[in-house]
């Protein structure tokens, strides 16, 4: 049995302690980065004039309401800045409609940052500050999940700093808007999902060892892991519709998973196997758990009055079985609206960009610039939050996603198989929007592939580096080119770290760390 175990689920070596203390040290040092100067710049940052708002308005209403004047009036947001909530009061003057808004994004990402505003005020650390709790959180659970992966502590730390050093996931660490929420929840989805496929093949083995082999094989219980990755799926769902991308990719991918441990134990029809004994509960784990989280990250629309189609009046007309069916009503016309929305969503923008662009960082994102008149020694002073990846890591991505796709086809490894199917969930359905809608669409929205691209440099820097009983000097140079990488990564985002944090400068400096033209703005 123990060579049986062994080879369906490998020991990991060295040690516990280590494991668990190396990640905790790379996410605090992810969380120095992120959390200093959180509330700087001092202002409304791009989408922030929406999230910091409706965030507000869930925390003190129940629901998302109009504010004072558009939602982007400069009043409003230097009302915002000051903590001052009378953009809400003068949204509803007596014997009024109590201003529903429409919202084109579920609750759950908002209520994450309506809890900061709750803890720290209605300012720009306040609203902040979930984000940068998530982005440190996301630096633990890569770097855990990476040493899983790999069972190496150094290479699934080595995933949490890269990770801590990509600008892009710095900045939306550092700003109020939902990806960084919507990369965290699809983050531990998988993460949960590696957790389950070990505890699955370790059932396979203790079972192999006990009992006479079938057909098929056992039913191995209902899965508390993979009904972990269902809610952390469903609650990506419910902070942006694009989560169902990943919900679906990784639901097959787990019953891919559980016909291959099926196969490597001997199993004679794993495949019929894995549908008759695993996909009962794989339907509960990744459709009704994540349907269940979406619909109760929607309770404040339904226990209020005043949402955006909520017919409160009419719903309560006639008793609680019709309440129910006609505020499901209400709630599904509702997400109607929503999808004529994103189908139609089509505005030019001036930072826009096309998914084939993402990879090669060609348009970022200005979430904030001004030319402060003094504060950094020069006659011309900028203070800049450009929306952009490390470089360094990116392009170092595109290289090892090739190699994931040699080696997967080379070797059909699960984990290149895995880094690669949720690469393309990620990153393929806005190709689609791309050519058959026209959407306006922006690099950030590539954030949840970024952790997955550091795993694929990670799994590539094994490779080069070598198993452990690799000849010595071929695991020396590969550790020093994984840790030459790992310099100029850190080098990289030291140089763009003043752009990246609004730290005020000489306008020259700012102009030096525009990579391209594309990098400075519009024109």
């Amino acid at each position: 049995m123990g060579s049986t175990r062994e080879r369906l689920v490998p020991s990991m070596p060295g040690s516990v302690l280590w494991g668990r203390l190396g990640p905790l040290l790379v996410a605090g040092f992810g969380a120095i980065l992120r959390f200093a100067d959180l509330g700087r710049p001092h202002a409304v940052m791009f989408d922030e004039t929406y999230y910091a708002k409706d965030a507000f308005a869930l925390l003190t209403f129940g629901v998302e309401r109009k504010a004072l004047g558009s939602a982007e009036d400069p009043v409003a947001d230097r009302l915002l800045v000051a903590g001052d909530t009378r953009i809400w009061e003068t949204c509803t003057p007596p014997d009024a409609d109590p201003c529903p808004l429409f919202v084109a994004h579920p609750p759950l990402g908002k209520w994450l940052i309506a809890a900061g505003e709750q803890l720290f005020g209605m300012n720009p650390f306040g609203w902040r500050f979930a984000a940068a709790a998530a982005g440190v959180l996301s630096i633990l659970i890569l770097a855990r999940t990476a040493r899983r992966m790999t069972r190496s502590t150094l290479l699934g730390c080595l995933a949490g700093l890269l990770l801590a050093l990509d600008g892009l996931h710095f900045v939306l660490s550092r700003t109020a808007l939902l990806d960084v929420f919507l990369m965290l929840f699809v983050l531990a989805g998988f993460a949960c999902l590696v957790v389950d496929r070990d505890r699955m093949r370790a059932g396979l083995a203790d079972w192999y060892g006990s009992s006479p082999l079938s057909e098929r094989g056992p039913w191995l219980g209902m899965r508390p892991w993979r009904i972990a990755a269902g809610t952390m799926l469903g609650a990506a769902c419910a902070v942006k519709w694009s989560g169902v991308f990943f919900l679906v990719a990784f639901a097959v991918m787990s019953l891919v998973w559980d016909a291959g441990a099926r196969r490597a134990v001997g199993l004679r029809r794993p495949y019929l196997g894995a549908l008759d004994r695993d996909a009962p509960t794989a339907l509960l784990a990744m459709a009704l758990v994540p349907a269940v989280a979406y619909v109760a990250s929607w309770a404040g629309w339904f226990a209020s009055p005043n949402g955006w189609g909520r017919n409160w009046g009419q719903a309560t007309s006639q008793g609680p079985f019709f309440f129910v069916f006609d505020s499901l009503r209400s709630w599904l016309a509702y997400h109607v609206q929503v999808l004529g929305f994103h189908s139609g969503l089509s505005t030019p923008h001036d930072y826009q960009s096309e998914p084939w662009e993402w990879p090669l960082l060609l348009r970022p994102v200005a979430f904030h610039w001004e030319t402060p008149q003094s504060g950094c020694g020069a006659d011309r002073c900028a203070q800049a939050v450009l929306g952009v990846g490390t470089p360094v890591i990116w392009y170092g991505a595109l290289a090892a996603l090739i190699a994931m796709i040699a080696w997967y086809t080379a070797a059909r490894d699960w984990r290149a198989g895995a880094v690669l199917a949720a690469c393309a969930a990620g990153w393929l359905p806005w190709l689609y929007y791309a050519v058959a809608d026209d959407r306006t669409m922006y690099l950030f929205y590539a954030l949840p592939v970024v952790p997955f691209m550091i795993l694929a440099i990670v799994l590539a820097a094994g490779l080069v580096v070598g198993r452990a009983d690799a000849p010595p000097n071929r695991r020396a140079v590969g550790a020093a080119l994984a840790g030459t990488f790992a310099l100029l990564v850190l080098a990289n985002f030291w140089w763009l770290h003043p752009v990246l944090s609004a730290e005020v400068i000489p306008y020259e400096e700012w102009w030096r760390r525009m990579l391209t033209r594309g990098w400075a703005g519009p024109g």
